[in-house]
């Protein structure tokens, strides 16, 4: 049996823990930041254009 795909209750649990909601805090969003300009650094490492 196949689960629905228009079902987002499982991921939705799944991603409730990893939200904050301190999106005023100036330290989370250095935080995102930072670790955008780190993945993005792990692209040109890897090779990979995501263009």
């Amino acid at each position: 049996m196949e689960e629905s795909v228009s079902n987002f209750t499982p991921i939705k649990a799944l991603l409730q823990s990893a939200l904050t909601d301190k999106i005023s805090d100036r330290e989370v969003f250095m935080k995102g930041v930072d670790y955008s300009y780190y993945y993005e650094q792990e692209d040109d490492v890897t090779g990979e254009d995501t263009e």
